[in-house]
């Protein structure tokens, strides 16, 4: 009795100072820093909202309120052949093998073995016999996880899993963002250009008039030169922004899954508006974006890791079970083969180690560290996303204000210029720079209604695109 309580003693012990080295090693772990993050109540800037915005959720197919069917086939066709998204998506199932993988590791190991053997010896007469041996065996193992060191490991896979498809949300996120924003900048140019080349015909009746006058006599060489200069200045921004488009649509066919090419166009620049986005409470913003979700995993990833690297300091218990049959040939094999079984149990624990099990704590938890420290930097650059879009909203529309007045004092220049300019009051040189304003003006009103529409789509990747939380697991 006392043989047999002795092997239960020395567990005790083992198991004892075991405890102990986790209590030292999770003294030198410590919990995560102290979060010094702070949300603000509302936004700094108000967001630009109608009656029919009030309270309403993101859509998750954001860009349909655009109401551009080309930009809607766009983003769905990015959606679903760009290479990023579809590594990410790769990414996801790979993470799921890896969970499966962990899991595997809570159960049961079975194998089976069947191993013939011909050997020729010397028998006790010294003589050479032929002898034929056949076994067979089945061999079970099983690790009880007396500490849940396994089940921590499978943690750290489930973590990791949700982290990588919120991360392949995230992708597809900006995916969609990135191709719409490609559009609309797309027929912002394609609005420039029609501006310009309606430009350049006006500069070549000008320029015609100015000839003509020249020749007559009634106006100067220098006026006529003026009027060439303006011509070839419009006819220059024109093979540039005719590149500019190309190798747009040369970006935006990438960004869709395609090659290189042209790209369908939809609804012209004029005929899109930015949509009203519900903003919403900064608080609600850790609901609303993935990669948030993601820091949030990685931190229990690593918070899990830590777990099961304290764990590997305590003792680990496995049972194997072995049985087969074993015979010296196929005649008795098949008729009287002779059995053979093991059962055993083991306890293993680590004594020294030169510290090597203490530094892959200390590694694990400063890992958990960085990725407690990685979150409250996510959420940090989440709010400042969204403060950025808010202001860059309401700053764009209201110089856009500005520049329709300006644009109207513009139009009104060049025509009391040009009418001056008929009935002998003023040189032609008036006219060309009342023409030249009005251009410049025109050509910022394009680039400011273009960068408004842009900023609508920033805003709502900044605000998670009405990407959802998925529900916590079932326990």
């Amino acid at each position: 009795m006392m043989a047999a309580t002795r092997p239960a003693k020395t567990a005790c012990a083992l198991a004892a100072i075991a405890l102990c080295l986790l209590a030292g090693c999770a003294g030198r772990a410590g919990p995560p820093p102290m979060s010094a993050l702070t949300l603000p109540e509302q936004w700094r800037t108000a967001a630009p909202l109608s009656l029919a915005g009030i309270g309403r959720a993101v859509d998750q197919e954001w860009w349909q309120a655009f109401g551009d069917p080309v930009l809607s086939e766009l983003v769905t066709q990015a959606l679903t052949r760009n290479a990023d998204l579809l590594t990410a998506r790769a990414r996801v199932l790979e993470s799921h093998a890896r969970v499966t993988q962990a899991h595997a590791g809570q159960l049961p190991s079975l194998s089976a073995s069947v191993s013939p053997q011909r050997a020729r010896a010397m028998n006790a007469f010294n003589t050479p016999i032929d002898i034929t041996v056949l076994a067979a065996q089945v061999e079970a193992s099983y690790e009880v996880d007396l500490w849940g060191r396994l089940a921590a490991l499978t943690d750290v896979a489930l973590a990791a899993e949700r982290a990588e498809q919120a991360n392949a949300d995230a992708v597809g996120l900006a995916v969609a963002a990135t191709t719409a924003s490609a559009y609309l900048n797309l027929r912002g140019l394609d609005a420039q250009l029609e501006l310009t080349q309606k430009t350049l015909q006006l500069r070549r009746d000008s320029l015609d008039l100015a000839r003509r006058g020249y020749d007559a006599g009634y106006t100067s060489q220098l006026e006529w030169l003026q009027a060439k200069a303006e011509y070839e200045a419009a006819g220059e921004a024109i093979p540039q922004l005719e590149l500019a488009i190309a190798e747009q649509e040369n970006t935006l066919s990438v960004l869709a899954g395609a090659a290189p090419g042209a790209v369908r166009r939809g609804l012209p620049l004029a005929a899109l508006a930015p949509p009203d986005i519900p903003a919403g409470l900064p608080s609600a913003l850790l609901r609303r974006r993935p990669d948030i979700y993601r820091a949030q995993q990685m931190l229990a990833a690593q918070s899990a890791a830590l777990k099961a690297a304290q764990e590997q300091m305590l003792p680990s218990f496995r049972l194997t079970a072995a049985g087969g049959v074993q015979a010296a040939g196929w005649h008795q094999f098949i008729n009287a083969p002779a059995e053979l079984w093991r059962l055993a149990a083991g306890l293993s624990e680590p004594l020294f180690d030169g510290q090597r099990l203490q530094a892959q704590t200390d590694i694990a938890a400063a890992q958990r560290d960085q990725a407690f420290h990685q979150y409250e930097n996510v959420v940090r650059n989440a709010l400042r996303d969204t403060e950025n879009g808010l202001t860059a909203l309401a700053k764009l529309r209201a110089q856009a204000e500005v520049n329709l007045a300006r644009s109207r004092t513009a139009a009104d220049t060049l025509r009391i210029a040009q009418s001056r300019y008929r009935n002998g009051y003023n040189s032609y040189l008036e006219q060309l720079d009342a023409q030249r304003t009005q251009y410049a003006v025109e050509i910022s009103r394009l680039q400011l209604q273009t960068r408004l529409l842009v900023a609508s789509v920033d805003l709502y990747r900044a605000l998670g695109g009405g990407w959802q939380r998925p529900a916590p697991p079932a326990r």
